[in-house]
């Protein structure tokens, strides 16, 4: 089995106190957050900017330890910043 971190040590923990409770209307809940993650991943529009080499080589490297391809990277940097959860850690 592979080691769990101290945040999944904590949640086995909080449903093996009986602190989880069944959703009423899951089949319903599930489908409203279908739409919401449809609706949030769809790429219906395209955009081309200029950046410097150096950001998006930056960008790239930070992309790739995610595993992940450098335009999901920046499309959710950028849906982030829109929805208001992008914080400045030095603030």
């Amino acid at each position: 089995m592979a080691k769990l971190s101290t945040e999944e040590k904590d949640i086995l923990e909080s449903i093996d106190a009986g602190e989880w409770r069944s959703v009423r209307g899951k089949k319903k809940e599930s489908e409203r957050f279908q739409v919401y993650a449809r609706e949030t991943f769809r790429k219906d529009r395209r955009v081309n900017i200029r950046m410097a080499g150096r950001d998006l080589e930056a960008i790239q490297k930070r992309a790739m330890l995610e595993g992940i391809p450098y335009q999901t990277l920046i499309a959710s940097i950028l849906h982030k910043f829109a929805a208001g959860r992008l914080v400045d850690k030095d603030v």
